[in-house]
């Protein structure tokens, strides 16, 4: 057997069975960084291990939280509704405020579960997500909130982010910035050389371009709206 292939029985739409082999899907990457997500969408919690990172790195659960907070549901009309704290945990890697150099681990705990509101999901894939794609390729699937193909997933991206950004910051003195551009046909005008974080922030679709902006948020409020976790 193939390293990271695996024998399994998986079921289609039409009752078939038959024996297959899949690659899993792959939840790592990086090589000196390497960073590991976890965690499904209504499971006991989301998170990621990051492996690489140097020892005497200074990083603290709220240098993550920063981080977190700026991602999380229900800040505005544009994200889900979803009602979650996600508050990060470091486990393990750093003590004292410092980096040990071993992996670090950082959990961020689901508090607003609710499997209930997916029962019917078990019968029927729901349009635009991945539900179906999973079912036909591995034969098993998360129901409730997608599973790992939630934007839950995204969760230990950030948190990870956040620890690579304090090592860019210490070592290379190196700040990583990044903007919404373009919604839809709506476009921008920034200036790479003084924008700042503050402008980023400054609205709710993080777009430094403040007539762009509210273009942009006069357009998201005319369209219909998904809402995902």
């Amino acid at each position: 057997m193939q390293a990271g292939y695996g024998r399994l029985t998986q079921r289609h739409l039409r009752g078939r069975v038959s024996n297959v082999r899949v690659q899993a899907a792959g939840s790592s990457y990086g090589t000196l960084f390497r960073v590991t997500t976890f965690g499904e969408s209504h499971g006991k919690g989301v998170g990621c291990v990051v492996d690489g990172v140097p020892p005497r790195l200074p990083i603290s659960e709220e240098e993550i939280q920063v981080e977190l907070d700026r991602r999380k549901p229900g800040q505005s009309i544009i994200t889900t509704p979803r009602k979650e704290e996600d508050i990060a945990e470091i486990l393990s890697g750093v003590a004292d405020g410092v980096t040990l150099g071993s992996p670090i681990a950082v959990l961020v705990r689901n508090k607003d579960q609710r499997s209930g509101d997916y029962s019917e999901m078990s019968v029927a894939y729901r349009p635009s997500h991945a539900d179906a794609t999973y079912d036909f390729k591995y034969g098993i699937r998360a129901v409730a909130g997608g599973g790992r193909s939630s934007a839950r997933e995204t969760i230990g991206r950030v948190a990870a982010g956040a620890i690579a950004k304090k090592l860019l910051k210490v070592v290379g003195n190196t700040e990583i910035l990044a903007y919404v551009s373009d919604v839809m046909d709506i476009g921008s005008e920034v200036d790479h050389a003084t924008f700042t974080l503050a402008d980023v922030e400054s609205n709710i679709v993080r777009c430094p371009d403040q007539a762009a902006a509210a273009k942009m948020i006069d357009g998201a409020d005319s369209e219909p709206t998904a809402a995902g976790s």
